[in-house]
């Protein structure tokens, strides 16, 4: 089980080192655990997290250095980081990141040795018109274009219309999501894929990630805004089978 954070752009150095002071002492848990602070607390979050926590980027670009002004890659951020988020949909709705770009960034990501999570979803516009698979093949079969089966990759369902909105995915929704995303996988890299976490994202909190957690498909969580308080995201990641 994967409980992985996501902070966006929210705290500063000081604040990382505060959340972590008490975060490791409040887990106590075998699942694997993941927070992905913004770029300047990366450095100061692998400093202060205790070892069994692994530390993420939210984002990366896929070249290697160059004249590519604002944009952090792989190689400076290998040694502070073992993860990254690509393809939020925070980066595809607000600063238009096609799945063309995403694909590279995987490509990159993959080859550095990183664990990729790759989130795809859907709108509610998507959704209320019945094009919920049709939008998550397409993510899919875009995003990992011309990329082998890696045992690095991990998929994170997180449904636009349900991140940071107060509504509630129900277990149908993630059931039948995270059911075609496996079946999708399956028909592009094989029966190997059957160990592929799927991760569900939108809206995760303590009251509900204990429903989640013990659905069929899900392999972990990516929490959003929990993830910022370490007691509410402790009892999410504290979580036991």
């Amino acid at each position: 089980m994967l409980i992985a954070g996501n902070w966006k752009m929210n705290k500063n150095q000081k604040e990382t080192k505060e959340f972590f002071k008490e975060l490791n002492k409040l887990l106590k848990t075998k699942n694997k655990i993941l927070l992905c602070p913004s770029f300047p607390c990366v450095p100061v979050a692998r400093q202060a997290a205790s070892k069994n926590i692994y530390i993420g980027a939210q984002d990366v670009f896929f070249e290697l250095k160059g004249e590519f002004t604002g944009e952090v890659s792989v190689s400076q951020l290998k040694d502070f980081c073992s993860f990254v988020i690509l393809g939020h949909s925070d980066r595809r709705h607000k600063f238009s990141e096609s799945n063309q770009t995403i694909n590279k960034k995987v490509r990159a990501s993959l080859k550095a040795g990183f664990n990729v999570i790759l989130c795809i979803g859907e709108t509610l516009e998507e959704k209320t018109t019945k094009k919920t698979n049709q939008v998550l093949e397409k993510q899919l079969k875009e995003s990992l274009a011309e990329i082998s089966f890696s045992s690095k990759l991990f998929i994170a369902y997180e449904p636009v219309w349900a991140i940071g909105t107060g509504k509630n995915a129900t277990e149908e929704d993630i059931t039948s999501a995270h059911s075609f995303i496996r079946q999708t996988l399956k028909n592009l890299f094989g029966k190997k894929t059957e160990q592929t976490k799927i991760l569900y994202g939108g809206s995760v909190k303590p009251e509900n990630s204990k429903e989640i957690l013990s659905l069929k498909e899900v392999g972990g969580v990516l929490v959003g805004g929990a993830s910022l308080d370490p007691k509410k995201f402790a009892a999410i990641a504290n979580y036991k089978k």
